[in-house]
């Protein structure tokens, strides 16, 4: 997230691309003052449009349209705007829809039937360069990356890193909040802090997503 004026954390500017106006005005109002909605599109084209002008941190995109979808979009975009992150929200939780997302380069996907606090939470973490996915959603991903080539049993990366540090990594890679994997490997979230931030310097890597795909590539998950 970027700095305010006020040296603050400044909120998310956001664009919404669903095919439902309703439904656009149902996400802005849920999410309130927590992000700052710069634009709305209903289709392929408006949504390419106001992208490349508003440049916002995250795009937060429908997958199912009747012009081509989220993935039209993505394909149009996202190479061109690097700074810019897609996060997938959709009525869908099928593997294939998931995993072509994710392939053409959306940061996370949740479910329409995802709580306010919990968007706005995903979108947060989206723009901060984290790769966020329910549990079961990440599955689909993970599964899908474990088809890649097999990469050589001996990888000098890897081994820069302590065994707590590999733990870390897993979870981070499999989308788990800092809180949750505290609990699940009985440590304070301080400290996982501190390992992940080791992992991604090891690895000279910037942002969860990247981890989420370095480790898929490794079969590590």
């Amino acid at each position: 997230m970027t700095l305010s004026a006020d040296g603050g954390t400044a909120n998310a500017r956001v664009v919404l691309v669903d095919d439902h106006a309703m439904f656009r005005s149902g996400v802005r109002a849920e999410l309130g003052g927590r992000v700052d909605v710069v634009g709305e599109a209903g289709g392929v084209a408006e949504a390419v449009a106001v992208i490349t002008e508003k440049r916002p941190n995250v795009v937060l995109l429908d997958v199912h349209m009747p012009d081509g979808g989220g993935l039209a979009v993505l394909q149009a975009v996202s190479k061109t705007l690097p700074d810019t992150r897609f996060l997938a929200l959709s009525v869908s939780d099928a593997a294939e829809d998931v995993i072509a997302l994710i392939r053409a380069g959306a940061s996370g996907y949740v479910t329409k039937t995802i709580s306010s606090d919990d968007l706005a939470d995903a979108i947060a973490r989206v723009a901060d360069g984290d790769a966020v996915f329910s549990p079961r959603l990440a599955g689909f991903v993970l599964d899908a990356f474990r088809d890649a080539p097999v990469m050589p049993s001996v990888d000098p990366e890897i081994d820069l890193l302590t065994p707590r540090e590999r733990e870390v990594l897993r979870l981070l890679a499999r989308g788990y909040a800092y809180k949750e994997i505290a609990a699940e490997l009985f440590i304070s979230i301080k400290t996982v802090e501190t390992h992940a931030s080791n992992v991604l310097r090891k690895l000279q890597l910037s942002s969860r997503h990247q981890l989420t795909r370095w480790a898929a590539d490794r079969r590590m998950l």
